[in-house]
């Protein structure tokens, strides 16, 4: 099969074309278009099957990871919303939980309310009410006051409606006859009901999730209409499949419905191809570091498993979201990242970015503010001449001239406020990771870190050596990883269902029944997927914790019938698990079920990298000998460092930094001190020193 996996980002949008009958390969780049992204997309699209003489209605699959729905909120641009909630519960979603995201600050803002996504005047309540722990109706819904609260919403210019009822989670049946109705009286709205997007407990959580479907579902349901009819008319007959938060791929008609599903698209992308490459190495706990023109995300691969999200640190843009997905951690640190004093005066870098437009000075289109690709530039790490494999000229002038201006603002040379910029940057970066593995019980020192991204590359070994990381793994295609890891993905969903069973209580054939439910719900959605049964692998998960905590942590639970031996396994795993996470165990507590999980995974085509021949000479492989700038026993200094082509260097031959590896989609930069092997399943292995 044919295959085609873009990935668009802050600053380029990458491409990547796979045949997984000859195992071609091809790879392409365009700049991202952040007025309509789909126009990158199709860019891009046209131009890698022309370059490589692709026939555009051969191509059996376009799988793609956007940001869309991650902009609408982080932008707070999505639609005008309503909400249809309960009778006397108009304002859980300004209430929440009295958290404070600053627990000392006197002057700060609280998302949900000085930005919230459904405005109080857009809040309707409805006489109704269910009953737990079974649903039972106390108060019929009223019928007549859904339709009134329709169509004053209608009126009001509401372009989205979220359905949110107490205990919809364990009875649907009010909120998906609201929707009905909501449906008759306003056709052309999006509805979504908070039951069909987050079936669990907590009513401030999943109305929020609720209604950030809603917020943003106009915009991507939109977004991928058209991008499907640009498909067709550009000649391209595939399937498109979305990136889901939870490392799989959805289709169409389901992110429409379901956009809360791509929060997190890109991101998942770059963690599938980092542990692709991982794999390729024989390396199964890894951390994946993907650095851009504007962010750098941050995921954790453990004994070859994603780390997933909890409840309790599931976040898009200060929102709480209860949605599946991959645990990613991003913060505002990648190529574009400004460098600025700020009114300390201290020295700062990010996260405010130059973003594609006008990007850097030294892409030469009118950016005039120093960036930490322009102290590359300075540094000699970046060559001017050889970017996007001498696609792109860089303007070493412009980078010297805004470089220059900042140090003189900051008292120092423009080499040294250079190599300041990039102390900084590797230094948040540092900090970042520890967030995700010391303060998660995770030795970063037992990991490999997998770098990729435009940017990656450049500053993965320094980043590795702040932590103690003894290797650095560099993926074959570094830059368009992201895309990479769509063509090794599978349609995947998830259902969840609220139990509240304990310990000493646990009524077993009940586990049993829900399992066997939620699996029936996924093999259905399979099928209208147009995959049979057999091709598809369920996964069970169950959320647990000791009566009275706040959050639950995840167990996995084996197939089969819940028996004493079997709920005894999940009992033990639990609490092995709360010893990795916490550092003890509470022996004599009880121990709650809260939810229970199924997870489908319908297997897609998959593309394989080749297996480089053995050979090759690196005397072949040096093009050229810069002046680069590193630190040395602490001084800065000039150092001759050899520039390599990276489809030339011999494999299974060490050599060592510093060095500068070239390819199209990156620039690897190896210190002093490391030592760099190319190894036959396509990766650069660098031994840090650390």
């Amino acid at each position: 099969m044919k295959l085609i996996g873009v990935d668009v980002g802050g600053t380029f949008t990458d491409v990547m074309y796979g045949d997984t009958e000859n195992q071609d390969i091809a790879i392409h780049k365009v700049p991202t278009t952040p007025d309509d992204p789909s126009r990158g997309v199709i860019q891009g699209l046209r131009e890698i099957c022309e370059r490589f003489d692709v026939d555009r209605g051969a191509i059996d699959h376009v799988l793609h990871g956007t940001t869309i729905a991650t902009n609408a909120v982080l932008e707070y641009k999505g639609a005008k919303t309503g909400m249809v909630t309960t009778e006397g519960y108009r304002d859980i979603l300004h209430i929440g939980r009295h958290q404070r995201p600053q627990h000392y600050s006197i002057m700060q803002e609280v998302p949900w309310q000085d930005r919230p996504l459904v405005q109080r005047r857009h809040r309707k309540v409805v006489p109704e009410r269910l009953a737990p722990p079974d649903g039972a109706v106390l108060t019929p819904l009223d019928e007549d006051a859904v339709r009134v609260a329709a169509r004053e919403l209608r009126e009001a210019g509401v372009e989205a409606i979220a359905v949110c009822f107490l205990f919809a989670y364990i009875n649907p049946a009010h909120e998906e006859r609201a929707a009905e109705i909501i449906r008759e009286e306003y056709p052309d709205c999006f509805v979504t009901t908070s039951s069909a997007v987050s079936p669990q407990f907590r009513e401030f959580e999943r109305f929020t999730t609720a209604a950030m479907n809603a917020f943003i579902g106009p915009k991507v349901r939109v977004y991928v209409q058209e991008l499907e009819r640009a498909l067709a008319d550009n000649g391209f007959t595939a399937d498109l499949h979305v990136m889901g938060s939870n490392g799989g791929v959805a289709t169409g008609a389901m992110v429409s419905e379901r956009p809360i599903l791509t929060l997190l698209s890109g991101p998942a992308a770059g963690v599938l191809g980092g542990a692709m490459s991982g794999e390729r190495s024989a390396r199964k706990r890894l951390i994946t570091f993907d650095i851009g023109g504007t962010s750098a995300d941050i995921g954790l691969v453990v004994d070859g498993q994603f780390a997933e999200a909890t409840a309790r640190d599931t976040w898009i843009g200060g929102y709480p979201v209860m949605a599946p997905m991959i645990d990613i951690h991003t913060i505002g640190a990648g190529g574009g990242s400004l460098a600025h004093q700020d009114a300390g005066p201290a020295f700062r870098v990010g996260p405010q970015s130059a973003g594609a437009e006008p990007g850097p000075a030294a892409y030469g289109r009118g950016g005039n503010l120093p960036t930490v690709t322009d102290a590359n530039v300075v540094l000699g790490r970046l060559q001017p001449g050889n970017f996007l494999g001498g696609e792109m000229n860089l303007d070493a002038g412009a980078a010297h001239k805004v470089m220059g201006e900042f140090g003189e603002q900051m008292g120092m040379t423009m080499e040294a406020a250079a190599d300041g910029v990039l102390t900084i940057i590797n230094a948040n970066m540092a900090n970042a990771i520890r967030s995700r593995t010391v303060q998660k019980g995770h030795d970063p020192r037992e990991f490999s870190l997998v770098a990729f991204g435009g940017a990656g590359p450049l500053h993965g070994v320094e980043v590795a050596r702040d932590l103690g990381i003894p290797e650095v793994i560099i993926p074959p295609y570094p830059g368009i990883t992201s895309a990479a890891g769509l063509l090794t993905t599978d349609l995947k969903y998830d259902a969840i269902r609220t139990e509240f069973q304990t310990s000493g209580n646990v009524d077993r054939d009940r586990l049993s029944r829900d399992f066997e439910v939620m699996r029936a719900g996924l093999a259905a959605q399979f099928k209208t997927d147009g995959l049979d049964d057999g091709a598809v692998e369920y996964q069970r998960s169950g959320d647990l914790r000791y009566v009275g905590q706040g959050y639950e942590l995840r167990v996995p639970v084996a197939d089969g019938p819940v028996d004493e031996a079997s709920l005894a396994d999940i009992f033990k795993a639990f609490e092995a698990i709360h010893t990795t996470e916490y550092g003890h165990v509470f022996a004599d507590n009880p121990i709650e079920i809260v939810n229970i999980r199924v997870t489908g995974i319908g297997q897609m085509p998959k593309i394989t990298l080749p297996t480089l021949p053995q050979g090759g000479d690196l005397q072949a492989a040096q093009l050229d000998e810069a002046q680069c700038y590193f630190r040395l026993e602490g001084e800065l200094a000039a150092v001759p460092t050899p520039l390599y082509e990276r489809d030339k260097l011999p494999i299974d031959q060490a050599f060592e930094g510093p060095a500068i590896v070239l390819q199209k989609d990156t620039t690897t930069v190896i210190p002093p001190g490391a030592r760099a092997t190319a190894q036959s399943g396509g990766n650069l292995l660098i031994e840090t020193g650390a």
